[in-house]
């Protein structure tokens, strides 16, 4: 019989692509741009798409080898190999290599860590949508730039925390995330890059998380009623319930997902206080 806790990032990801894939009809884990849209779950798709095309807008002219770092569940390279261009995807979870080999299967798949992916180069495009944040900058704009071939540009989309903002005072549960908007500057003049297009599409971005949070409030709610008849009617069950889910998800854990179900303060204009969210491309500067 198997032990432990369990694996609550590998559940999460398997919920998350199967619930975008029932709402619409692909296993895209990005947020979308809202502009135009009213922020209803019937309407991911649509700003989705129009996170897709905008960001896709920033590529080099030409077909292409990409290297699409942290590519998801492959619904990217699956559109970028259909429009002709070369795809190498790296993600660090067995799960997604899979959902990756299975959308596109055109796509030479490395399951890795970006530092330690077994990747050669030289690409004309390194991508990161929604992944640069979860990699250290000294690791990230050095092999970017090293993987480049001559005239190749790096594209990313993600989320950055403002210098100064709410967060700094409760980091971890300030929804957002990703590198300090001017250490990351800093980091790209470094590393000899120059930022040659960028666009801030915080606002339109920002009511993904109203969407996302009225999903979970929507769970919130059945679950509190659950508690709620359990406890009333089943309190032996409730508790060997509650301390069965303390063991295998531990604690922390499940008093971090029983805050998400039930949670007011992840906003829209939360996000917009405390982040950036910007679009771009950079390329190697002149030596």
């Amino acid at each position: 019989m198997g032990s432990g806790r369990i694996d609550t990032r590998t559940v999460g990801l398997e919920a998350g692509c199967a619930l975008a894939r029932w709402l619409t009809g692909k296993e895209h884990m990005h947020y979308g741009l809202w502009a135009g849209l009213e922020p209803v779950a019937a309407n991911l798709g649509a700003a989705q798409e129009a996170y897709s095309r905008r960001l896709m807008a920033l590529f080099p002219e030409g077909r292409l080898r990409i290297l699409d770092i942290g590519g998801g569940a492959g619904e990217t390279a699956k559109r970028l190999i259909a429009l002709g261009h070369r795809v190498e995807i790296v993600v660090p979870s067995a799960f997604l290599a899979a959902r990756c080999r299975e959308n596109a299967p055109g796509a030479v798949v490395h399951e890795a860590m970006f530092e330690e992916a077994a990747v050669t180069g030289p690409f004309d495009l390194c991508l990161f949508s929604e992944s640069f944040q979860y990699i250290h900058l000294h690791d990230s704009l050095p092999r970017a730039k090293a993987l480049l071939a001559p005239g190749g540009a790096i594209v990313i989309g993600d989320c950055f925390r403002r210098d100064a903002g709410p967060w700094r005072t409760a980091p971890g549960r300030t929804v957002g995330g990703g590198h300090v908007l001017g250490d990351f500057r800093a980091a790209v003049a470094r590393e000899g890059l120059v930022i040659e297009a960028e666009e801030e599409v915080t606002a339109e971005v920002a009511p993904s998380i109203d969407v996302e949070q009225a999903f979970f409030n929507v769970l919130g709610v059945g679950v509190a009623g659950l508690d709620r008849e359990l406890r009333a009617k089943r309190p032996l069950l409730r508790g060997l319930a509650v301390g069965v889910l303390g063991r295998v998800m531990g604690e922390r854990r499940r008093q971090s997902l029983a805050r998400r179900l039930t949670a007011q303060e992840r906003t829209s204009a939360a996000f917009l206080a405390s982040n950036h969210y910007l679009l771009m491309r950079l390329r190697p500067g002149a030596v």
